[in-house]
């Protein structure tokens, strides 16, 4: 991975053998042992014919219980992710000072507002997404940074380095890409970013249009301090805010462009209706909002891939996981009153605004080398 950027502190020679430890026992789970684990599933479902049966994926996810080396799987692939979240806490908990004093910003470009009364939507509640302790509106209070914290590093790792390294910055990166890609006449003053987590994707926004005034938008205070400290530490100017990307207070047409990043599979049905609607709401005429999904969607269809959604929504905590990657956004987005609506991939970018391999396409290009995308013009 590259090295890590300004606000992130560096662990300790045992720590970081600890944190890539992890990693590899990350990808020995997916790379090595899944594939066996699909292999048997498929020869399961084949010998049981459950494609037969009014529940295909209920019936292959029984059959596939009954087997131990599935369980095993299961639990290691859940516990690898537990181990990732304590070795990254118990790392920031040693240098809680130093990540204070790197929040302390003299002269900020960028803000942070945050809102003691606010409260965090249920499906982000009611589970720990990712299975990171806390989840996204953990706060710890007295100007803590700590959970934003712990989402930067613990991200990095958990991307596998397949995301912009500690950055984590290629989903952002990708989604001004597309802007580039299919609005080249759009030149936007107001962007914002509803879902902006640490400011990872929100930093992109900001570089690649820098004439612009940019806004982030998420439930949770610390992660917010966090992400404008890490803003500041990078040199971008973005103006933090802690609401609810349903239902923002921002007024009717204040933004040229909208975005999320990977937001709306950790949401719900409803939720992500208003979130589409909240995007066209917030557009000025001419404006354009991009939402960018993970990359799975539209291969849907093997029951492997299926039974692979239910296992994530229910073994990582990802609470629409399944309903977002089967999800019609053409219709969605023109029943939220969009009109140029495209839907499909756009080719995965390490930067958006020097890239000059710009493509936005029907067909997937692969995992992490394209990320579906819908979007649409106000």
């Amino acid at each position: 991975m590259n090295a890590p950027h300004p606000m992130i502190p560096e662990p300790s020679h045992d720590e970081m053998a600890e944190q890539l430890f992890v990693r590899d026992l990350k990808l020995f789970v997916m790379g090595d042992l899944e594939p066996v684990q699909r292999e048997m599933a498929m020869q399961v479902a084949d010998a049981v014919d459950v494609r037969a049966t009014n529940d295909p994926v209920g019936n292959l996810r029984s059959e596939m219980m009954e087997r131990p080396s599935f369980r095993q799987w299961l639990g290691l692939r859940r516990e690898s992710q537990r181990l990732l979240w304590d070795v990254v806490g118990d790392s920031l908990d040693r240098r809680a000072g130093e990540l204070a004093q790197r929040a302390a910003i003299a002269e900020p470009k960028g803000s942070v507002r945050t809102n003691p009364d606010f409260r965090a939507p249920g499906y982000l509640v009611d589970g720990d997404v990712h299975l990171m302790p806390g989840g996204y509106e953990a706060d710890p209070g007295e100007g803590s940074v700590a959970q934003g914290a712990l989402m930067d590093r613990g991200g990095a790792i958990y991307m596998l380095g397949r995301n912009g390294g500690y950055l984590n910055d290629f989903r952002g990166q990708t989604a001004m890409a597309h802007v580039l890609t299919c609005y080249p006449d759009l030149d936007p003053k107001r962007i914002v970013e509803l879902g902006c987590g640490v400011g990872s994707s929100t930093a992109p926004a900001a570089a690649c249009f820098p004439d612009a005034e940019v806004h982030g938008v998420d439930v949770g205070a610390s992660m917010l301090r966090y992400a404008h400290a890490r803003s500041e530490r990078l040199g971008v100017a973005v103006h933090y805010s802690q609401q609810n990307a349903e239902s923002t207070d921002f007024p009717d047409g204040s933004f040229d462009l909208v975005y999320t990043c990977a937001v709306l599979h950790e949401t719900s049905q409803s939720a992500v209706i208003n979130i589409l609607k909240e995007s066209r709401r917030l557009l000025r005429p001419g404006g354009v909002a991009v939402h960018l999904e993970v990359p799975l969607l539209m291969t849907i269809g093997s029951l492997w891939d299926e039974l692979s959604a239910e296992l994530e929504a229910d073994y990582n905590n990802e609470p629409y996981w399944r309903g977002a990657l089967t999800a019609d956004y053409e219709a969605l987005m023109r029943t939220a009153g969009f009109a140029e609506v495209r839907t499909g991939y756009q080719r995965a970018s390490m930067g958006a605004a020097r890239d000059a391999n710009l493509h936005f396409g029907p067909d997937s290009e692969g995992v992490f080398r394209s990320w579906f995308v819908a979007s649409g013009r106000a």
